[in-house]
């Protein structure tokens, strides 16, 4: 099969996907998963039930205006964003991966960081049940070397959990306070596990940066206190990606900036 056909077929799924993690996103918090029966999706202001073919990725939302074929209502954009922004990401693993072996652990990696970051905008939790696969997944791929060996995988996921706990410690010893959560944590070992520990120096400035830059800018923007709780998740996520698709790229041409010879062993 040509690989255009099969990217193709990968933007379809892609749309699946996507779709998928929209429930997942809205259940997972309100601990609705556990339920064994599959249930149907539904509207979440009237309750009634989507038709098939109204909850088909993409055109549905289009389709309708982005708002419910009984009540009305308009069903939040979110939707239509995480099947757009999972094919986008997809495709982008797709091609910088080629169809190989590293292929299906780059879509596991960013279907999962793409739950996480929406879960934790919107309810600043990560779920254990996302985290913990995240982080045996890439423990798992390390065994075969295939983004990073056992050795830099288990020290790169011990080292970014305690990094983050001892930091996390510091800050609450300084001002009594909570500054980081423990999903946070955990994110970041799972990261750890699939990236080694060389590129968690990249994935922590990055992080930070975005942090920075849109964090302290939505405060700004909405006027809110310092004190006011923003998710951190979703830029560790970002800048995870980020790393796993052009990780050792950014590193050697930073240390190249600084006349810095640096080979990934």
């Amino acid at each position: 099969m040509p690989e255009i056909a099969i990217k193709i077929i990968l933007f379809i799924y892609g749309a699946l996907v996507g779709s998928f993690l929209n429930v997942c996103i809205y259940r997972m918090p309100r601990d609705e998963l556990s339920v064994r029966k599959p249930q149907r999706s539904f509207c979440p202001y009237c309750n009634k039930q989507i038709l098939w073919y109204d909850n088909i990725p993409f055109l549905s939302y289009l389709f309708l205006g982005g708002k419910c074929r009984f009540c009305k209502k308009m069903i939040s954009f979110r939707y239509f964003l995480v099947e757009l922004l999972t094919c986008v990401l997809s495709l982008i693993v797709a091609f910088e991966f080629g169809i190989s072996g590293t292929l299906v652990g780059g879509l596991l990696f960013t279907w999962l960081l793409i739950a996480i970051t929406f879960i934790d905008l919107e309810h600043q939790i990560i779920p254990d049940v996302l985290t913990y696969p995240l982080l045996w997944i890439g423990l798992t791929y390390s065994c075969f070397g295939l983004f990073s060996n056992s050795r830099d995988a288990i020290l790169g996921a011990a080292i970014a959990y305690l990094f983050f706990w001892v930091l996390g410690k510091a800050f609450y010893w300084v001002t009594k306070k909570e500054g980081i959560g423990h999903g946070d944590y955990k994110l970041l070992a799972a990261v750890g596990a699939w990236l080694g520990w060389e590129l968690l120096p990249l994935v922590l400035l990055l992080s930070g940066l975005l942090g920075i830059v849109f964090g302290g800018g939505f405060l700004l923007i909405r006027k809110l206190s310092k004190n006011t709780p923003i998710p951190f998740g979703p830029f560790i996520a970002l800048a995870a990606w980020v790393a796993l698709i052009w990780g050792f790229d950014i590193t050697q041409m930073y240390l190249h900036f600084f006349g810095i010879a640096w080979t990934n062993m």
